[in-house]
């Protein structure tokens, strides 16, 4: 074993470079398996994170649309009250709305990624102070509240959770001007 370990310089550093060189090469082939473990690890965890990011998001895009769609619905009933006939800018006579007119009117509006087949819309006029005066029903005379709640199923859907549906509800009121 000394025999071989003494050799000249010259030889010493050829055959160290060598060894080196095999030593090195067999632990990048491990390192580089690893690496790739490691990397598809961490893919999938922030490609996971990224999704749910993207989902949440985009269940607040959704919220705020909601909201907008029962803000216009109220907009639509409180212009077209008992009296809009008399005061409003209207070309045919303005017909008493119902809630079934301001669920087809808030349908109608298209928001992207809304599937508007899934949106409830329900309108109510509460009553404020007295009695309702004529006695109309509904209740839409000026002064008085119109109230739009609209709800959506919303499916979420995130990488590794079980899909689940969020419903999401606004209601507006506005005073009928009409």
């Amino acid at each position: 074993m000394m025999a071989r370990v003494v050799l000249n310089a010259e030889g010493l550093q050829k055959r160290g470079l060598r060894v080196r060189a095999a030593e090195m090469f067999r632990r990048s082939g491990s390192v580089q398996g690893s690496a790739i473990v490691e990397f598809a690890l961490s893919a999938v965890i922030l490609l996971a994170l990224i999704f749910g990011v993207i989902g949440m998001c985009l269940a607040t895009y959704a919220h705020h649309f909601i909201s907008d769609a029962a803000r216009e619905g109220t907009r639509y009933a409180m212009v077209r009250g008992s009296s809009c006939a008399t005061y409003g800018n209207f070309s045919a006579p303005c017909p008493v709305t119902t809630s079934a007119q301001v669920q087809t009117y808030v349908r109608s509006l298209t928001y992207p990624g809304i599937d508007s087949n899934s949106l409830n819309v329900t309108a109510t006029w509460p009553t404020t102070g007295g009695a309702c005066t004529p006695s109309v029903s509904p209740c839409n005379n000026p002064g008085n509240l119109v109230k739009v709640t609209v709800s959506y199923a919303f499916p979420l859907i995130i990488p590794f959770i079980p899909a689940r549906t969020l419903t999401m509800t606004s209601t507006s009121q506005m005073v009928i001007a009409d």
